[in-house]
């Protein structure tokens, strides 16, 4: 990019920076009850059933979504277009259990579990997972959106690189700390309407090319793909390669769709609305939201095959994470043109947009976990032990209504405070691990966070809603077999040693062939989760099931 085409996507990156900045600062003096966990975890749960759709679509699509998919059906064609078709296919298992999740829940998926079994071990086991999880997803995110703005700025340095992660983690931190959910709700679905908004009028835009007729765009794409007939079948992207590749491929694709219903930032967002049947509504919103931005994604990477220079499409690396900017400056009359400088502005800027409104999200996630789970878990058990050896002497000693209203409060405002202390050290976490490992395999990063959700924490939660013999060490088995045989099987892989490409190329202890472990830790998940239920006795958790299962199908005592 020029000089000029730079300091009009910084124009533009400063505008969302202004946006941030006042919806943040709008959100934060319009806050119902401050101080207290309803406001800061759920916003108050006063969304509606379409904003919380959009929000929910503006804290999971990022950056490297939208760009990342229309690169791989530019790419590959059919094998590119599943991808599209599985990030759909994702929130048909989230649609299955949202009603539950949001009738047991209050805040965090440990709500949900703990409703049934013993809550400290449960809350424990979910918070580390769920820190896990977040951390992952973050650093993934960051790394990305660096690497993404740096080349869409035509920077090979790594000042862009760096800039951009410290500016992005400030903005994320600020509307975290200072707006809570609120604050992120409004960001994510200015997000998503920019992203919806630019996809839907460069999709318009290519369609006008072909005037409107879907054959002759996917011919055209065929033919100027170098692939031929063969862009439009399987087995361009898996069907030529070994068995370990095609393992791969099905690894991670069970991951990603197992995944998204374990995500801590997904599930957090169904609390944000006043009722069960409003967070299925939600979910609604969002298969009809996602279900359009595949469907432009098809349209744009065909669109990107079929009128940008096939060596310069095929050059800008093995994602084609280029294809949309290459196609928007293609669209617009040319990289030089004016048009074409715009539309690649607009690109790069709702790609900042977009990563910001996630990691925002999955930082309230984080900082949700570490205060109302770990945090939370062990002062009780500390007030606990401290109550027991202290037996009052006189009768003006013992609690009054008033007493323990005025300390239940002061609670909660102390749960905020350590909520707000936990994103500002999450946050520098995700920022310092991703500014020492900028070139990290992002792809890496992001199958391992979709498995160890889907490996750690969708088996305990379904389990917990739909097991009437599951058990508190059941649980517990489940969570830490599901984490650890993840990051165990990935420290084992070809990701970390045993190619040029490893994390440690100069050493060699492969012992397991696929890069992402989905395949295998999520059957281990649920294996340890059934076992350890058989090795114990779960009388009493049978009995809370009953309690559990009406209230997850009828909203009794919902929050």
């Amino acid at each position: 990019m020029s000089g000029g085409h730079q300091t009009l996507t910084l124009l533009l990156f400063g505008a969302v920076v202004v946006v941030t900045l006042a919806v943040t600062n709008v959100a934060a003096r319009r806050r119902h009850r401050r101080g207290s966990p309803e406001e800061f975890y759920a916003g108050g749960r006063f969304f509606t059933p379409l904003e919380n759709g959009f929000a929910i679509v503006g804290g999971h699509i990022s950056a490297p979504a939208f760009l990342g998919m229309a690169g791989l059906v530019a790419l590959y064609g059919y094998d590119g277009m599943l991808w599209t078709v599985g990030f759909l296919v994702a929130w048909v298992l989230v649609l299955l259990v949202v009603e539950q999740v949001r009738n047991c829940g209050r805040f965090t998926l440990a709500d949900v579990v703990a409703a049934r079994v013993r809550e400290r071990p449960v809350r424990i086991a979910l918070g580390c997972s769920s820190v896990t999880v977040s951390v992952l997803y973050l650093v993934a995110q960051l790394v990305g959106a660096g690497s993404l703005v740096a080349l869409l700025l035509g920077s090979h340095g790594g000042a862009a690189r760096t800039w951009t992660v410290l500016v992005m983690g400030a903005l994320m931190l600020f509307s975290v700390v200072f707006g809570g959910m609120r604050a992120v709700t409004w960001i994510q679905i200015v997000k998503a309407v920019l992203l919806l908004g630019g996809g839907l009028v460069l999709s318009v835009l290519v369609l006008l090319r072909f005037g409107g007729d879907l054959t002759a765009l996917l011919t055209s794409a065929a033919e100027h793909s170098g692939h031929g007939e063969d862009f439009l079948v399987p087995g361009l992207l898996h069907g030529n390669a070994g068995w370990a590749s095609r393992l791969d491929f099905l690894s991670l694709g069970l991951a990603l769709v197992l995944g998204t219903a374990g995500l801590p930032h997904i599930l957090a967002r169904f609390s944000t609305v006043p009722t069960a049947g409003a967070a299925r509504r939600s979910v609604m919103w969002t298969i009809g939201l996602v279900g359009s931005f595949c469907l432009m994604s098809l349209i744009l990477g065909t669109g990107a095959a079929a009128l940008v220079d096939t060596d310069t499409l095929h050059g800008s690396g093995p994602a084609g994470s280029t294809a949309v900017p290459l196609l928007s400056a293609a669209l617009g009359g040319g990289a030089d043109s004016a048009g074409g400088a715009a539309l690649v502005a607009v690109v790069a800027a709702v790609a900042f947009a977009a990563t910001l409104a996630v990691v925002a999200g999955v930082t309230l996630a984080a900082s949700a976990s570490v205060a109302h789970d770990l945090s939370a878990s062990l002062a009780r058990r500390g007030r606990g032990r401290a109550a027991a050896r202290r037996v009052p002497a006189r009768r003006s000693e013992f609690p009054t209504a008033e007493s323990q209203g005025a300390e239940a409060r002061s609670g909660r405002r102390g749960e905020v405070a350590v909520a707000r202390v936990a994103a500002v050290g999450v946050g520098a976490l995700a920022v310092g691990v991703s500014l020492l490992a900028r070139e990290l395999n992002v792809v890496f990063l992001v199958g391992l966070a979709f498995s160890v959700a889907a490996s750690a924490n969708l088996p305990v939660l379904l389990y917990a809603l739909f097991w009437r013999r599951f058990t508190t060490r059941g649980a517990v088995w489940s969570v830490y077999g599901g984490l650890l045989s993840a990051v165990t099987l990935v420290a084992l892989s070809p990701v970390v040693s045993g190619s040029p490409q490893a994390l440690f190329p100069g050493r060699n202890f492969v012992c397991f062939p696929l890069e992402n472990p989905g395949l295998v830790s999520i059957p281990l998940g649920f294996l340890a989760g059934w076992l350890g239920t058989l090795l114990s006795r779960g009388s009493a958790e049978a009995v809370r099931y009953a309690e559990t299962e009406v209230r997850s199908l009828t909203g009794a005592r919902a929050v």
